[in-house]
């Protein structure tokens, strides 16, 4: 069995970028290890897609080194990494077996030997039947789903996903989430960009937090909840119309309650019993399906460090695009 070598998929030292006076990144230093899928999370223009174009060559950097798969961005092959960005940036005439046959050959591969991968991944993603279609036909769906085809297609080593759940229903986001599961399973380094933490949460083992340009939080998801603290308890109600903040939110023994829809998370202040909260919500003839003592949640942690972040300086609004 080959050994995996130990040097990080990327590794960013001190990046820094800027457009004009506006600080898009602020001495960045990422280390993502191979073969992990890892989350570069952060709120709208907190500075993840300028970072991923850095990693990718598609930006320099104004300050700070990038090293790729072990060696410096400039001499390495990134024929090597595959990209889904969050923009959609496929010909929209041309067929998609066409399509992707030419996006196969740009990274190497061989028309001939591409074909029979292209139609498997068509199978894989439920396009066969609109193989021979233009892509302008296709629904905003399947051209995310092309997309994400033309990222792995020449099996890369490390795959970069912005955004991809972007224009996806429910059942394709689902089928996404299976095959980053089984690139993951194949050694293949998931570098995963959004800024919806429920997805993070349900598929990356490490994750990056940025926020105002600069690195806030970095490490295993576990460890950051462990670092976070703590004590929080999960409900789910049997009524849509329990307003949890309004039950809870003046407690004492509560730090603060973020509820969605019939569920809520409940923060405890220290020392607090739990048991307090429960009895409370019986005598208010609160109906429950869920009561648990539980970790915070990764939104949790997401929300406390973006809130926290050093502010950037003031910058003309058309500047924030860019990031």
């Amino acid at each position: 069995m080959a050994v995996m070598p130990t040097d990080p998929a990327i590794e960013l030292r001190g990046v820094s970028k800027y457009y004009g006076r506006f600080p898009a990144v602020r001495d960045l230093d990422l280390s993502i290890p191979r073969g992990t899928t890892y989350g570069v999370l952060g709120p709208n223009g907190a500075g993840k897609t300028t970072t991923i174009r850095m990693a990718l060559r598609i930006l320099e950097p104004d300050s700070g080194a990038i090293d790729l798969l072990g060696r410096p961005l400039s001499q390495s092959g990134l024929d090597r990494v595959g990209y889904l960005p969050e923009e959609r940036g496929i010909y929209r005439r041309m067929k998609v077996r066409d399509l992707l046959a030419f996006l196969a050959e740009l990274k190497g591969m061989r028309r001939r030997d591409a074909r029979p991968e292209i139609d498997r991944w068509l199978e894989r993603m439920e396009l066969g039947a609109w193989a021979d279609k233009k892509v302008q036909d296709l629904s905003k769906g399947m051209q995310q789903k092309i997309q994400f085809i033309g990222a792995v297609l020449h099996d890369p080593e490390v795959i970069v996903l912005d955004e991809p759940f972007s224009g996806l229903d429910p059942i394709n986001q689902q089928v996404l989430r299976e095959i980053v599961v089984e690139l993951k399973r194949a050694n293949r380094t998931i570098i995963f960009s959004t800024h919806i933490i429920e997805h993070a949460e349900r598929i990356c083992d490490h994750v990056c937090i940025i926020a105002q340009g600069r690195k806030v939080a970095d490490g295993t998801v576990q460890q950051l909840k462990q670092e976070h603290g703590g004590d929080y308890v999960a409900i789910s109600f049997e009524r849509p119309d329990v307003d949890a903040r309004r039950l809870l939110g003046t407690l004492p023994t509560v730090a603060g309650v973020r509820q969605h829809g019939t569920s809520a998370e409940v923060g405890l202040q220290p020392g607090a019993d739990a048991q307090e909260l429960l009895v409370h919500l019986v005598n208010q003839g609160v109906r429950l399906r869920r009561f648990e003592r539980t970790e915070p949640s990764l939104e949790e942690i997401f929300l406390e460090r973006v809130a926290t972040a050093e502010p950037r300086p003031e910058v003309q609004e058309e500047e924030l695009a860019h990031v």
